[in-house]
């Protein structure tokens, strides 16, 4: 019976023993692997920190040499000199990097709205790449130096594309490359190149608008074109090409705030955005100047002022310009000419088709004055009245929009109130506690429950941006 526990003892113990050594020799293997893991970060960190000196010269050199062909010189030379001009995406293909993910990001751009061809397609290609990597010692630091240097062109032209649009009204190309306060495409890529796998393209893509209009359209686009195969190389469909076109026109906005009026044309509505509230108001007539793609202002107060005070300034400037030319009204409103130098009479006959007491004056920087009437969707019309004056249009509800106006800074004033005022005839002015940024935009479609809208290009503006994204044709007016 000894015997028998004493083996049994024995079988225990050397089992323990066993058991030991096993999740020893795990323990080992897991750091082993972890040490390989850590030694190829390293290497990798090492190769781009430690690059021989010919390499950084060449490149140096390349880029110099080269500057013309970039479409982003500055912002190029700016990342290599900041990296001691070493290469940031071409290695031995036993060191990651992020090259592929850098070229699959560039072969999809349609799924953002943009061209493929504006990329270097011709030059960057995956067998010249996988040659530069594959057989890394054997080829030329000038071949490594001018692939690198031409795939870093690309994805800053890439990134500053998706954040300001191809042809921004504000800034020229040279401008954006130069460096623009709040945005800056050198160093989200510089972030971008330490992350690891899919980091790298989330942090790319994060220098998108963030707005749920320009969302919903992308992600659509996405869907779109991610039913064909090859088609960046090829022109895209007419709904492909009306999609980008508006994602391009909002790049141009690319506000970071939640809180703003947007005035959209095409689709004749005045949006009130707060947090993820959205409330919409009809309009008929709007201001918009179709040279000038995009208006960004801001107001701080409005004021309610009665009819009557409205036609006295009307027949005082009236009066003026009556005193300067004899033949003013004969010249002007015998000929139903409607232009700004009588808006005042558009403005009456307005009132006067509305009765309407008085109106709501906002006062935008920029513009000489916007006044909003309060008309009912049973007065609207179905012509287009947006060509009508350069400077008025009428709100269905313009009390409401002022009531959320005033909430939205916590100032204590109902819809009620301020109808009881307007009728009432006062002459009253709020301050608002915080400038209220507005919008006034040209967009021609969007996406709802999955399906796009589109509203009429009433100026004919669509072809014009859709033939400057496409093709190399490029409008005088865009460059």
């Amino acid at each position: 019976m000894r015997n028998i526990l004493k083996i049994a003892n024995t079988i225990k113990a050397t089992n323990r023993i066993y058991l030991l050594l096993g999740v020893n020799i795990l323990a080992f293997c897991l750091s082993v692997h972890a040490r390989d893991v850590n030694s190829r970060v390293d290497v990798n960190t090492s190769f781009l920190s430690n690059a021989d000196t010919s390499i950084s010269s060449t490149l140096h050199s390349t880029l110099t040499s080269h500057k013309h062909v970039l479409y982003c010189p500055q912002s190029v030379d700016r990342i290599y000199k900041q990296n001691g001009y070493k290469l940031l995406w071409i290695a031995p293909d036993s060191v990651k990097t992020h090259a592929s993910e850098a070229m699959l990001m560039l072969d999809c751009v349609l799924q953002f709205g943009l061209n493929y061809a504006d990329y270097h397609p011709r030059y960057l290609t995956y067998e010249k790449l996988n040659t530069l990597t594959q057989k890394f010692s054997k080829q030329s630091d000038g071949e490594k130096a001018a692939f690198d240097l031409i795939l870093t062109d690309a994805m800053l032209s890439y990134m500053n594309h998706l954040h300001y649009g191809k042809f921004h009204p504000d800034y020229t190309a040279r401008q954006i490359d130069a460096g623009i306060s709040g945005f800056d495409a050198v160093a989200t890529l510089t972030d971008a190149l330490r992350q690891k796998n899919l980091n790298f393209i989330a942090t790319i893509l994060t220098v998108q608008p963030q707005t749920k209009e320009y969302k919903s359209l992308q992600y659509h686009l996405h869907l779109l074109t991610g039913l064909y195969t090859g088609d960046c190389y090829e022109m895209p469909d007419s709904t492909v090409r009306k999609i980008a076109v508006n994602l391009e026109r909002l790049r141009w906005i690319n506000s970071t705030t939640k809180t703003y009026i947007n005035i959209n044309i095409p689709s004749h509505t005045l949006t009130f955005h707060h947090a993820d509230t959205v409330q919409v108001f009809k309009i008929i007539a709007a201001v918009y100047d179709p040279t000038k793609p995009k208006f960004n202002s801001g107001f701080d107060y409005f004021t309610l002022t009665p009819q009557n005070k409205i036609y006295q300034a009307f027949s005082k400037a009236l009066l003026a310009k009556v005193s300067k030319d004899s033949s003013y009204l004969e010249n002007n409103l015998a000929t139903r000419k409607l232009k700004s130098d009588y808006n005042s009479v558009i403005t009456k006959g307005l009132m006067d088709k509305y009765h309407n007491p008085g109106l709501i004056d906002f006062h935008f920087p920029g513009l000489s004055r916007v006044y909003l009437f309060s008309g009912s969707e049973q007065n609207r019309e179905k012509k287009d009245l947006t060509r009508l004056s350069s400077e008025y249009m009428v709100v269905e509800n313009a009390g409401k929009l002022s009531a959320l106006l005033l909430a939205n800074d916590n100032i204590s004033e109902t819809t009620s109130h301020l109808q009881k005022a307007i009728k009432a005839n006062q002459i009253k002015t709020y301050i608002l506690k915080n400038a209220m940024p507005i919008n006034v935009t040209y967009i021609t479609c969007r996406v709802s429950n999955g399906v796009v809208i589109t509203y009429p290009d009433g100026y004919g503006l669509d072809k014009t941006l859709e033939m400057a994204l496409y093709s190399k044709t490029q409008p005088l007016a865009m460059k």
